[in-house]
């Protein structure tokens, strides 16, 4: 029996909707997986990851802290790390593909230690169009790495770069194929704020819809993720300027959402921007404005300048500045079906696939390490 491929991969969606998806690739391709993630979220009782191994590893951020948190945060990264050998040595994988963020560093740094007669290839995916730090750690050692956008700054020089875009759920990249009809009566608003929802959005948005005329107002139907604790007042505000809205926490469908979305207004994180250009839908991005790197920035530049999206900069996100953008855009069907055409174009609806070729290709090009016994069981823990 083949060795199996180890993914490691955590957090919230924008990290692990893409390893979610590859595994579930792998899995169709008739390969065996192995989940290495955080405790933060940990074990996956869904998918494809749901009846087969996991290590659920120590570990924590250390960017943005103060002295003692990112000493607590480095300790636990460490313990992490030895949790993740021992995993690594049992398992003993073909292959660890790293999806960025800080559940992948103790895997990933920790097979840098294991001789290399029993070393898996390593694979890092990078879904922003900045070099992550988490996946800095390890670039210059990995056999392959894998891009979503076609600019990546940051990365080493002389690295083994393959753009295959981001992986998505299978629902999600179905929308390629489904036509864009701009706004006839009904005007269908997605405000989407990221996995937790952005309070920017529930102070601005609002107000800035109140403000457009009368005969837009009329046709807005607006969908929108808020934080639970902005749920009533964002509830209450359309109500008091007569907009029909649907405001929750979380939504399940997103791929129903997007296909109906004549406009989208959200966050600029990298599986975001994949999955609007993959369902081609005019957006307008706000980067999010703490990110070291400003690698929302970069990845809303990417998408801007193919056409697809506007970006607003957080500081300039006023009610007033968003009123006039909607209603210059709402007054034309014709810049939103172009931006929307622009955006499908700069989707990459085979990402999937191309990715999950990549881990193949790079396996095969590399000395099988030693064989482990076959798992049967889904460790929570090594």
């Amino acid at each position: 029996m083949s060795a199996p491929i180890a993914i490691a991969a955590g957090g919230t969606g924008g990290h692990f909707f893409p390893a979610e998806a590859l595994g579930t690739e792998l899995a169709a391709r008739g390969h065996d997986l192995v989940l290495m993630t955080d405790r933060r979220h940990g074990k996956r009782e869904t998918r494809c990851f749901a009846t087969r191994p996991q290590y659920v590893l120590d570990g924590a951020g250390i960017a943005g802290k103060g002295a003692l948190a990112k000493a607590m945060g480095a300790l636990a990264l460490w313990r992490g790390m030895r949790q993740a050998r021992k995993a690594l040595e049992d398992v003993r994988p073909s292959a660890l593909i790293g999806f960025g963020g800080y559940p992948s560093v103790p895997p990933l740094m920790a097979a840098r230690f294991i001789p290399r007669d029993r070393r898996p290839a390593i694979i890092i995916h990078e879904g922003n169009a900045v070099l992550g730090r988490a996946n800095a750690l390890i670039a210059r050692h990995a056999d392959a790495i894998a891009t979503s956008f076609p600019s990546v700054a940051k990365l080493p020089k002389g690295a083994d770069v393959t753009l295959t875009g981001m992986p998505v759920r299978a629902q999600i990249a179905a929308l390629h194929d489904v036509p864009y009809t701009p706004p006839q009566e009904a005007i269908r608003l997605l405000v989407w704020g990221g996995s937790l929802g952005a309070r920017v959005f529930s102070d601005i948005v609002p107000d800035a819809l109140a403000a457009l005329p009368e005969g837009f107002r009329a046709r807005l139907v607006v969908t929108q993720q808020v934080r639970a604790e902005d749920l009533e007042r964002v509830r209450s505000a359309y109500g008091h300027i007569g907009i029909q809205a649907t405001v929750a926490p979380f939504f399940d469908d997103v791929a129903s959402l997007l296909k109906s979305a004549h406009l989208v207004i959200g966050r600029a994180g990298g599986s975001s921007v994949a999955e609007i250009a993959l369902a081609g839908r005019p957006s307008l991005l706000v980067p999010l404005p703490i990110a070291a790197s400003d690698e929302q920035g970069a990845n809303a530049s990417a998408l801007q300048d193919a056409g697809g999206a506007w970006m607003i900069r957080q500081p300039d996100f006023t009610s007033q500045v968003l009123a006039g953008r909607l209603g210059a855009l709402l007054s034309s069907s014709r810049r939103l079906a172009e931006a929307a055409a622009a955006a499908r174009q700069f989707g990459r609806p085979d990402a999937v696939s191309h990715l999950a070729d990549l881990v193949e290709a790079t396996i095969a090009s590399r000395p099988s390490p030693v064989p482990s016994p076959a798992l049967t069981a889904a460790p929570d823990t090594p």
